[in-house]
């Protein structure tokens, strides 16, 4: 079967222009290829077989039935909506210099307006609700401290989950000043500061689990059951078990859908809260824009707090622990980047 020019540039643009022109990370490029498995699944519900798309195809008549698809068919919220329309504007944006002839329609595609979305409550867990989240982890078992390390990681630092996992016992840095080498989202690093108690708790850890040899420096600081790299579901998997736990001591302190995103908007609050300079926060947080942070200020723009160093005291005294040719196009695209 011969391969339309949209699936050639397609595959160009998944291959090379993703990874390589742009430098986008993996899960970037993760959320692309859903994005266009879900617009090849709208032209073939209603226009054409996904492998006869062609580049002709890409009109604003269809791209607007295609976002309209996106809410009214697959629920898609305003933002997940968003951000499929802006997946759709890069690949127009990477097509308009090798299709010239194309420009007018690819120009109108571009300025379909972006849908505002109302402002969401950010969901955050008072200082209350922290301790009690870390007093459900059991010290004695054999996980327990391992668990209670991430915990202060993801509150002591704000850390995506992510990040979390991607830190080799190497990336610590415990003497002063101690920081966290923390790979962020476009491949790009940034320096984390911790807090005392977080220097603690980890050199207990990496004591525990005998990681502070120099032939094990390159390990991944936390491992899952199978001894292996967590992944982002294993990480969630921990919050939510305490979470659980939290909730069946006081429902109130802790809400239901609590994640480990919810985590980082805790410690984004507590500085807020603390009058720390949003230049810094941003810093910290790793966005690209203080535009990014300012939502935080926002959302608690008259309460303040102690400074993180302190809303992270010694909630669980130290002291006391133990313990991955191009077929279908649907189906490349199902395959690509599969890790």
């Amino acid at each position: 079967m011969k391969t339309t020019r949209f699936a050639h540039y397609l595959n160009k643009f998944f291959t090379t222009h993703l990874p390589n022109t742009n430098g986008y990370a993996s899960t970037t490029v993760d959320s692309y290829r859903y994005a266009f498995m879900l617009f090849l699944t709208f032209m073939e519900e209603q226009y054409i077989p996904a492998d006869k798309v062609e580049v002709t195809d890409l009109t604003r008549k269809n791209i607007l039935a295609y976002l309209e698809w996106l809410q009214s068919r697959r629920g898609n919220s305003i933002s997940t909506r968003n951000h499929r329309q802006a997946v759709i504007n890069s690949f127009v944006r990477y097509l308009m210099y090798e299709f010239p002839d194309c420009l007018p329609e690819f120009q109108a595609i571009l300025k379909i307006p972006v849908k505002k979305a109302p402002q969401k409550e950010i969901a955050y867990l008072k200082t209350d609700g922290v301790k009690l989240l870390f007093d459900q982890v059991d010290l004695d078992s054999s996980n327990g401290f391992r668990d209670f390390a991430i915990l202060t990681l993801l509150y002591t630092t704000g850390i995506r989950v992510s990040e979390l996992i991607k830190i080799k016992v190497k990336d610590a840095s415990l003497q002063a000043p101690p920081t966290l080498l923390v790979h962020g989202k476009g491949q790009k690093s940034r320096f984390v500061p911790l807090t005392q108690q977080a220097v603690d708790i980890l050199n207990r850890y990496i004591g525990f689990e005998g990681m502070d040899k120099n032939e094990r420096l390159c390990e991944w600081l936390f491992k899952n059951h199978m001894m292996e790299q967590f992944t982002r579901q294993g990480i969630n998997y921990i919050i939510k078990k305490y979470v659980g736990l939290s909730r069946n001591v006081n429902p109130e302190l802790v809400p239901k859908e609590f994640s480990p995103h919810k985590m980082r908007h805790t410690t984004a609050m507590e500085l807020v809260g603390s009058g720390v300079d949003l230049i810094y926060i941003r810093d910290l947080l790793g966005h690209v824009s203080v535009k990014n942070t300012e939502v935080y200020a926002k959302a608690d723009a008259t309460k303040k707090r102690e400074a993180i160093e302190a809303a992270s005291k010694e909630i669980v005294p130290i002291e006391d622990a133990q313990w991955e040719g191009n077929g279908k196009l649907i189906d490349w695209l199902k395959n690509f980047n599969r890790r």
